[in-house]
């Protein structure tokens, strides 16, 4: 039995109702071809009039992913002899630019939200590089004070089914469990900070309290929403002219300092939770690529040598 995210069954779900149905419902499947289907990609591509702009070639993709695994399925279970989105082509997806938070960003940053219930959650982001569904999934249970380690094992994730809660507790986005051992000591003492202020909402909370064992929670112990998690970071990005931010480039910004100072890419894609050395080379290679120049630079500086006496020689 295929063992799905809930939010992976909703976009699988949503993308069969939304697009597959509606351009190939009237088609056979014995008779589905690959002309058929790169014209219904083609299709999405123009602009409609809900989509003037028409679907980008990333939802193309996804959608096109979600039909191939189910014409796979079809040929395993013998209803067609071979696949026919395999000779489809693809539109090109462009790569989303990485934009970190800079130096001079991020100390105004951590001084706008000082003060504010999501300082903690901010700075525990920054500095260790966990996915939004991760810092706000992160239980109690995880973090080991004693030897200043997060274990990431899950993750919050938002759910459409009206049947099931709208938030619940999954498996991280590989299905691994990771430990990261935090570099910064001063993330394990906000962390601490957030336990004790955590045990004082408790208290003025009373009979209300939820016992979820969650590290950032409301003031009554529920799961913070991505939404709430949203307008709050975009009050602390305001503040300091980044206006485009999103909080998942938390993540880049810690991704790029910790290449700077000299980790390797094997020991970034652990921590991040990265399947592979190669996607994180793909990601963020732009950042090797520039510290490789400065070190080359730098080793020029270091062993001076005489261009003049060089040529003259040659």
């Amino acid at each position: 039995m295929l063992n799905f995210k809930p939010r992976t069954l909703d976009i699988y779900k949503s993308d069969i109702r939304l697009h597959i149905k509606p351009l190939l419902r009237a088609i056979r499947l014995d008779m589905l071809d690959a002309p058929t289907i790169q014209g219904a990609y083609i299709n999405l591509l123009r602009p409609s009039g809900k989509h003037p702009k028409g679907f980008s070639p990333k939802t193309i993709k996804n959608v096109l992913r979600v039909l191939y695994k189910a014409l796979q399925q079809a040929v395993l279970i013998g209803y067609i002899r071979f696949n026919p989105a395999d000779t489809c082509i693809l539109p090109r997806v462009e790569k989303a630019k990485v934009t970190p938070c800079d130096d001079a960003q991020i100390s105004p940053f951590i001084k706008e939200a000082r003060g504010n219930r999501f300082e903690p959650l901010f700075v525990v982001t920054l500095f260790t590089g966990v996915r939004e569904g991760e810092i706000l999934g992160l239980t109690w249970d995880c973090v080991d004070f004693d030897n200043g380690v997060l274990t990431i094992n899950k993750q919050m994730q938002l759910h459409q089914d009206k049947d099931m809660k709208a938030y619940q507790l999954v498996s991280t986005k590989n299905s691994k469990a990771r430990t990261i051992i935090t570099a910064a000591p001063f993330v394990m003492e906000r962390l601490k900070h957030r336990k004790v202020e955590q045990t004082k909402e408790w208290l003025l909370a009373g009979p209300l309290w939820q016992q979820s064992g969650l590290v950032f929670t409301d003031a009554t112990g529920n799961h913070i929403t991505k939404p709430t998690l949203y307008r709050a970071f975009k009050r602390a990005t305001a503040s300091i002219g980044r206006l485009d931010a999103r909080f998942y480039d938390l993540r880049h910004s810690y991704t790029v300092a910790t290449l700077r100072s000299g980790d390797d890419i094997k020991t970034v894609q652990g921590n991040l939770g990265y399947v592979t050395a190669t996607f994180t080379q793909d990601v963020y290679g732009h950042v090797t690529m520039q510290m490789k120049e400065v070190s080359a630079a730098h080793i020029e500086k270091q062993f001076p040598w005489d261009k003049a006496k060089v040529q003259s020689r040659s």
